[in-house]
């Protein structure tokens, strides 16, 4: 009876919307290219105009600045970081190389590992919400509306809110690692084709050299 891996029965060669899961890794990987693209324009924006993120004091209560230089170069460092990152997912999964998709999908788990990190400390220490909205400008948007919530809600809606996140990233995990496994083991079905060819030719030029000989 042959044995068969737990984690292999969530294999599967198809994701959303019944596409594959290499066509669907190469849609990721453009749409995240996107967003990085655009997030990155918007920081070289700011940093060539620092006053168009300035937001007086009676706008928001007290002098507030998109962000400083410093965090500035440090943000644009990390998108173009993201969007090499992407790029070379989208290229690993168009070209069928393996090895390309890797950093995306650590990227992956990581940024797993931080929005569970979040869900945590809101289970754990379920008063830091509110304080954190109390820290936030008189004028921010529905700030008092949210504050006027029962705190038990509040911690409930912002739970089930990072639970769908959390689902909704496990499955583009699953999705980009059956991409992963898909190429290597079609590349590896074509070493193994390769190689059995190779010997079948050997094969046949040797009984055909013993012939002659004959």
């Amino acid at each position: 009876m042959k044995m068969v891996a737990p984690w292999t029965r969530f294999y599967s060669n198809s994701c959303c919307l019944c596409c594959h899961v290499r066509t669907g890794t190469i849609l990721l990987g453009v749409w995240y290219l996107i967003i990085n693209a655009v997030v990155l324009l918007i920081l070289l924006s700011a940093l060539a105009d620092p006053d168009q993120y300035h937001f007086s004091s009676s706008e928001l209560g007290g002098d507030f600045e998109f962000m400083d230089d410093a965090n500035m170069c440090i943000a644009i460092a990390v998108s173009l970081l993201m969007i090499l990152i992407c790029a070379m997912a989208t290229y690993g999964a168009y070209k069928q190389h393996a090895a390309w998709i890797i950093p995306f999908f650590c990227y992956q788990i990581f940024d797993f590992a931080l929005n569970t990190l979040v869900a945590v400390t809101v289970l754990v220490y379920p008063n830091s919400i509110q304080e954190y909205i109390r820290q936030l400008p008189p004028n921010f948007p529905y700030r008092d509306d949210i504050m006027s919530v029962n705190p038990t809600c509040l911690v409930l809606i912002i739970l089930l809110f990072i639970s769908i996140i959390l689902t909704f990233k496990g499955y583009l995990i699953s999705c980009v690692w059956n991409c992963y496994r898909y190429i290597n083991g079609r590349n590896s079905s074509d070493v193994l084709v390769y190689v059995t060819s190779n010997d079948t030719t050997k094969r046949i030029y040797q009984q055909l050299l013993s012939h002659q000989r004959i």
